[in-house]
């Protein structure tokens, strides 16, 4: 009986212990598969890593417009600073025709206002000044000569006196007559816009005094404006090749071309300012009506052009901490982002030195639409696509 129980004890252990061990057999193979899956689920992320998922919807949504790269023209440009300034012939300076108190011939002078040739813009009136109003006494005095004048030439014609006489009378009414002022009211003495055009400037306000040549206002056609940009001294050498130029005012992301506006150069300098350093470069072009004179504008400045160079729409390249980058279109709905080397920009395109080859497709409108994509997107175990 005491061996039967020792028999019945061991067996028992046995059975236990063989329980065990399969369960610890069966617990490693299913780590074994997990960690199978988990090799498997992060080579296939690896694969597809910096590729991003951008459906065919999101992309109408985000207006996305793709180019194939090709070899190119290229422009070689100097990217300055610059000015928008009316030309020497498309404005006039009005003056003070007399001395006096300043009072405008409307209700007011505004800049901007438009005015055609002609047009009454200030009086200019001294009759509360202590000496007297001059434009009245120049008045005066050129009827008194005017009839001395008149009754000269018949006394002259009779020989009743002599030529040297009349010569004396003949002076003195050109005299009285050159110092009328143009136009005298009873208001005073009122100036008018010598040309077409725009109120530029207005120098005087209601109730200053003013000296007779006195700047009143400035106006402008602007039918013709200039562009003079500040080259720096380094590129000297540079400015013989010169062709064009393309600007960007201060106030908007519209770019103009010189080519399209009837642009030319007219002349650059071959002496540096000393006080700034810098080479001034004029060009003149017609307004099309929405630039405004006077404002700051990016310029850049185009050069003799380079011959098969790649080269993308400034829309195409991202910055990200001094790196560049486009997304390249794989497939229909995958996209991969790409650093890029960038060279010139001549404010339209900008070259690509290196990271992009022939026959790439790069994202040149919805670029940051895909950029957000690229934080959100995952591409699917199982997807393909042609490389």
């Amino acid at each position: 009986m005491r061996k039967y129980s020792c028999f019945l004890f061991s067996a028992l252990c046995l059975v236990i212990t063989g329980c065990h061990s399969v369960k610890e057999e069966h617990h490693d193979h299913e780590h074994e598969l997990e960690s199978m899956e988990d090799l498997h689920s992060h080579t296939a992320e690896k694969a597809h890593a910096g590729e991003i998922v951008f459906h065919e919807e999101q992309a109408r949504a985000a207006g996305l417009e793709v180019i194939t790269v090709s070899p190119s023209s290229f422009t070689e440009v100097i990217h300055v600073s610059g000015q928008i300034q009316s030309t020497p012939d498309n404005e006039a300076t009005v003056v003070s025709a007399s001395a006096g108190v300043v009072d405008f011939a409307g209700k007011y002078l505004m800049e901007g206002m438009s005015v055609k040739s002609g047009t009454p813009l200030i009086t200019v009136s001294a009759k509360n000044m202590v000496n007297g109003d001059p434009s009245v006494a120049a008045e005066v005095e050129y009827e008194s000569a005017l009839r001395e004048y008149e009754r000269a030439k018949s006394l002259v014609a009779d020989r009743l006196i002599s030529q040297e006489e009349f010569e004396q009378v003949r002076l003195r009414y050109e005299k009285a007559k050159n110092a009328l002022p143009p136009v005298i009211t009873s208001s005073g003495v009122t100036v008018s816009s010598p040309i077409d055009g725009y109120i530029k400037k207005v120098y005087v306000k209601k109730g200053d005094y003013v000296e007779i040549g006195q700047p009143l206002a400035m106006v402008t056609r602007n039918k013709r404006l200039q562009l003079r940009a500040e080259v720096s001294e380094k590129y000297a050498d540079r400015l013989p090749t010169l062709t064009g130029a393309n600007f960007k005012p201060s106030y908007g992301n519209t770019l103009y071309k010189l080519s399209d506006l009837n642009g030319r150069l007219i002349s650059y300098g071959r002496t540096v300012d000393e006080n700034s350093f810098y080479i001034p470069v004029i060009f003149d072009f017609d307004n099309c009506g929405d630039i405004v004179p006077g404002s700051y504008v990016d310029v850049f400045l185009l050069s003799l052009p380079l011959m098969d160079v790649l080269a993308v729409p400034v829309s195409a390249v991202t910055e990200e901490q001094g790196l560049y980058f486009v997304y390249v279109q794989l497939d229909r709905e995958v996209f991969k982002k790409q650093e890029v080397h960038i060279g010139l920009s001549d404010g339209e395109r900008v070259r690509i030195l290196s990271g992009l080859k022939e026959g790439d497709r790069v994202v040149t409108k919805g670029t940051y639409q895909v950029k957000l994509a690229a934080t959100a997107s995952v591409i699917p175990e199982g997807h393909s696509h042609a490389h």
